[in-house]
Parts: structure tokens; sequence; C-alpha cells
């Protein structure tokens, strides 16, 4: 048995994205039946009632990056090995193997598209980190080739391992839940939605642009749906979405349970990011049966495989033909909706956390040599 420590906290501090891996992989370790001891280490404990006596919440009030440093000195107190999903900073300190989780390289590749605290914050940590970590976890070949292209001397300790859409937007929902959203949203027409934090790199403001440019008969039918808790550098969203807001919704963060009958209901999800270290709203929606439009570059194709339309992210024209396809063509639409929820399925969150717990168990064998 092994106490597995595990950095927590955007299990209860962030919505989507880390926020959602970390609360997907704490539920499905703990649907393992793997005999080791869990430490979630966090500011607040989170937890819907998935989480069994095998896991402990170890709490620490601090803000970054004192609460980096006293986790990582500390660690070793209560863990045998440590699992750094949120910061690399951390495993500069810790005294047990530990993992690290690197979502994406967009501090390199598209550091225009970053926040740029958090892009300097990466750059500066990350070689350290790398260094020190017993293993690194990539989520896409993609992430990974470009992690390689600049630390090529870490490749023999690194793996790819794939998120996984939730089997919740799989799941039949009821045409009075669906309604029911679509009133509480103001979605009173069919329309095309984007899902994810309101950021530059979502590229959201060229996605207004092409729906705006889709032909006036087709536009007067439809609307954009944007879902998501707002972000940073969102200005030029915000103004763009309100000087058509006869056409576009800003919903703002949406519950699990609004975002099942978002995708089950919209006419095409577009996701046109500008990167992805691995895009899971790609597969959400494809798992739920929305007929993709997506970037051809970074993770995305190879998250979305023959399930999708592909977009240069950066030419508006490509994006509304794209659209304007899977809004005149019912057959295009089906074909991609079996198509996705197939490939969807492919992917599991059970082979993740299995995944992982199998690399967090080698790494922690060394310290029972």
């Amino acid at each position: 048995m092994l106490r597995i420590g595990i950095d927590a906290r955007a299990a209860s501090e962030v919505p989507a994205g880390r926020g959602r891996f970390v609360r997907e992989l704490l539920h499905s370790m703990a649907e393992l039946d793997a005999p080791h001891r869990y430490v979630l280490y966090a500011r607040t404990a989170w937890d819907d009632g998935g989480l069994d006596d095998r896991f402990r919440w170890q709490l620490v009030d601090a803000a970054d990056p004192g609460w980096n440093i006293r986790v990582g000195l500390t660690a070793h107190r209560s863990s045998d090995v440590f699992f750094s999903t949120n910061s690399y900073l951390t495993a500069w300190f810790t005294r047990v193997p530990t993992a690290l989780n690197v979502f994406d390289m967009i501090a390199w590749e598209a550091p225009e598209s970053a926040q740029r605290r958090a892009a300097r914050i990466e750059r500066r940590t990350l070689g350290l980190a790398l260094r020190r970590a017993g293993h690194v976890f990539c989520n896409a070949e993609a992430t990974r080739r470009d992690l390689l292209k600049r630390f090529e001397w870490a490749s023999a300790r690194t793996s790819v391992v794939p998120l996984a859409a939730d089997d919740q937007f799989g799941e039949p929902i009821s045409k009075a839940a669906r309604d029911d959203v679509l009133r509480r949203l103001d979605l009173d027409r069919p329309f095309v939605l984007a899902t994810g934090t309101l950021e530059p790199r979502k590229n959201l403001g060229r996605l207004i642009d092409a729906f705006v440019a889709l032909p006036d008969e087709l536009r007067r039918k439809h609307l954009l749906a944007l879902a998501g808790p707002r972000g940073w550098e969102d200005e030029e969203i915000q103004v763009k979405a309100g000087s058509e807001r006869d056409s576009v919704r800003v919903l703002g963060h949406v519950t699990d349970d609004e975002l099942v009958a978002l995708y089950g209901s919209c006419a095409a999800f577009c996701y046109p990011s500008l990167y992805e270290g691995f895009g899971l709203p790609v597969l959400e929606a494809m798992r739920a049966g929305a007929p993709v439009v997506t970037s051809n570059l970074s993770s995305l194709p190879e998250v979305a495989g023959d399930a999708a339309e592909y977009v240069d992210p950066r030419d508006t024209a490509q994006i509304t033909a794209a659209m304007e396809l899977l809004l005149t063509d019912a057959s295009r639409r089906e074909e991609l909706a079996r198509q996705g929820r197939e490939r969807a399925k492919t992917f599991s969150w059970r082979a993740t956390a299995s995944a992982i717990l199998r690399q967090l168990e080698a790494l922690g064998s060394r310290t029972r040599l």
C-alpha cells in the first residue's frame, strides 16, 4: 500500500480544464480497487460524495507560491509519492518521487494567446521540475512532441495518457429537461455552441466574425452560444458579442447538467482554438452526438480523428464555410454525430486513472527498495 499525494486544488478552484481533470481522476481512482491511501492537498476540500475513506484532504491555507513551497517541503511526511497536477514549482521542493502533468505547451508554442503571468511562471519553472520529476504525463502525443522539442533529454520519462469524456455526456436527456435549460439560457432558436473559458486562445472573437459572415437567412435562423466563465483579456470577445446581441448569447459558466443539455441540443459545436494540449470539450461534444467543427492543429486532430470538420483557425472564411456546411447539410451532421459518438467511446477516464496509477505505483516502489 502506498500513500499517494495529489495536488487537488483545481477540483474546487477551477470550474473547467484542470479542474475537470482532477475531479474525474479522483472519481475514477475511487472506482479502482487499489488499496492505496490518497492524500489530497488543497486549500478547500471538494467531495461530491464519490470519494471513500481511502481519500483524505490535507488543507494548506496559503497563496501561491507559498502553497507550492510549503506542500513541496512537507509532502514526504504524509506521502510516499506525489502527483503535481497544477504547478511545476511544487516539484522543485518535494522529497519523494514526483510525477508531473504537462497539460499544454502554450507558453512556448502560442505565447501570444497565453495569460502572460502564467506563461512567464511556466517558462521559468518547467525545466527544473522536469529534471526533478520521476515521470511526466502528457495528455496528447502532440503535446509530448512540443515538450520534447525543447526538453529532448526528458524523453525516457514521458508518456501520453489521454483524457476522456464523462459518461454523463452520452446519456439521454428528456425533452422537458432540455427545454427547461434552453428557456433559462434564452436560447430560443437553433444554435451553434462554443464552450471554454473566455480567453484569447479560444479564438472566440474570430468565431463571432465567422458566424456573423454566414448568409443572412441562415444567420437569422440561428444563434451563437458561448458557454464558459470569464477569463483574461476577454474584452474583445465581450465587445463583439455585445454588438451582435441579437445573434450571440454569452451564457457564462454553466453547470454540468446544463452543459449536457447544450451539447445534446446544439445544431453544431464549433471549437476553433488556436492551441490545445488536448481539447476536452471536443470529446465531450462528440460523446453527446454534436457535429463538430474544430482546428486542424495541435492536439485536436489527434482527439477528433475523422469525426470532425477541420478548419485553419486563423482563417475566418474557413470557419464560416464549415459552419454553413453543417447547418445546411443534415446528412453530414448525422454522419459526424455517429462517428463522434463512436470515437469518444474509445477514450475512458478509468483507463486514464489506471495508467496514471500504474506509473505512480512504479515511482512509489522506489522508496520501498
